[in-house]
């Protein structure tokens, strides 16, 4: 479809749920925190945050739902290649960055490994693969990571796998065949569960397809939310679904852990998004829930740099567990004000600059 046919509102954005984009923002700081204590414990039923990882199915559920609400009803409008560039320009500027400063991190670290061990063409490789989406798992000292620069990109992947899927078949199936397939992906991310032991996969070399059980159901799930309008009105509120999301990330493990992992995946997960949805925001706590999902995607993607360096500072130092409280503490706070620099000093600028363009 020629720009010129194309109307200003099939390339806008639509209203936001507000306490959504607050419980996402909540949801990539817990990530944060379990990525510094994951380092610190490798037994993660002695991690306080020990399913922090799950917060990655809360987005992809709430993807689903997000990408059904904004273009379910303008996608064979606005055309294929259109939505392609909507996406593009939404997640890749940040795609790139958290590639360039991984490559940085690992020449800079002071504490972590030579980077002689690796050639400048292997190293040129592994960081065009990071820019390019291209899983490539060859370092065996980031244990086979999809993306060893930048190893949360790994979820990028496959919602970009999920968008391709949306465009071509999902955004023109009956919800009748959604169901079948929701059904079917929950089969799928149930007998992963059931296998590996946990719902924790998709990141690197030997669990890849894990990636593919855990977004087809979350993200189908998502859209079968908008596509019944599945919103539960509540007073809940942020604070009481932001309580309801962590007590699912702070669980404790027990016998049965891989069951519950599922089951959160399976029912909770999309339970909240419905509650989130038809929840009554204060409007004091508006500013608080817009600046949580502004933040949530420049955090998500800048933050694992320091991941690795302070694995190797925590492997030269064994710091004390007053110490240590202090540097998870502060460097949370740290990274969050660097990607707050990061979405006004590049993301917003770039997104404002490319979607100016595609306007013309």
């Amino acid at each position: 479809m020629n720009m010129n046919k194309l109307s200003p509102g099939l390339l806008g954005t639509k209203q936001h749920f507000d306490i959504l984009d607050g419980l996402r923002g909540i949801a990539a700081i817990t990530v944060v925190v379990f990525h510094f204590m994951e380092i610190v414990y490798s037994d993660y039923s002695k991690n306080f945050v020990g399913h922090g990882f799950l917060a990655v199915d809360f987005f992809f559920c709430l993807s689903g739902f997000v990408i059904g609400y904004a273009y379910d009803n303008r996608i064979e409008k606005m055309g294929v290649l259109e939505f392609f560039k909507s996406r593009i320009i939404r997640l890749h500027p940040l795609v790139i960055l958290g590639s360039v400063l991984g490559l940085l991190g690992f020449f800079l670290d002071p504490f972590g490994g030579p980077p002689a061990t690796y050639s400048l063409a292997k190293i040129g490789l592994i960081f065009l693969s990071s820019v390019l989406l291209i899983p490539y798992p060859v370092m065996p000292d980031r244990w086979f990571n999809l993306f060893s620069f930048n190893a949360p990109a790994w979820s990028l992947f496959w919602e970009y796998v999920a968008n391709i899927v949306y465009a071509f078949v999902l955004c023109r199936l009956s919800r009748g065949w959604l169901i079948v397939l929701a059904i079917l992906s929950a089969a799928g991310l149930t007998y992963v569960g059931y296998h590996a032991g946990n719902v924790m996969g998709g990141w690197g070399k030997d669990t890849f397809w894990h990636g593919a059980a855990r977004i087809s159901y979350s993200f189908l799930a998502g859209l079968l939310i908008f596509r019944f309008q599945l919103i539960i009105k509540n007073r809940l509120g942020f604070v009481g679904l932001t309580i309801l999301l962590l007590a699912a990330l702070m669980m404790p493990h027990f016998k049965w852990n891989w069951l519950a992992e599922v089951l959160v995946v399976l029912v909770y997960f999309p339970l909240l998004i419905a509650l989130g949805a038809g929840a009554v925001l204060s409007p004091a706590l508006k500013k608080i829930c817009v600046f949580s999902g502004n933040i949530s995607y420049p955090l998500y993607m800048t933050h694992y740099v320091a991941m690795w360096i302070f694995a190797g500072y925590y492997n030269t130092y064994k710091p004390g567990n007053a110490q240590l409280t202090l540097v998870v503490i502060v460097g949370t706070l740290i990274l969050l004000g660097f990607a707050w620099l990061a979405m006004v000093l590049y993301d917003i600028p770039v997104r404002n600059y490319l979607n100016a363009r595609r306007k013309k």
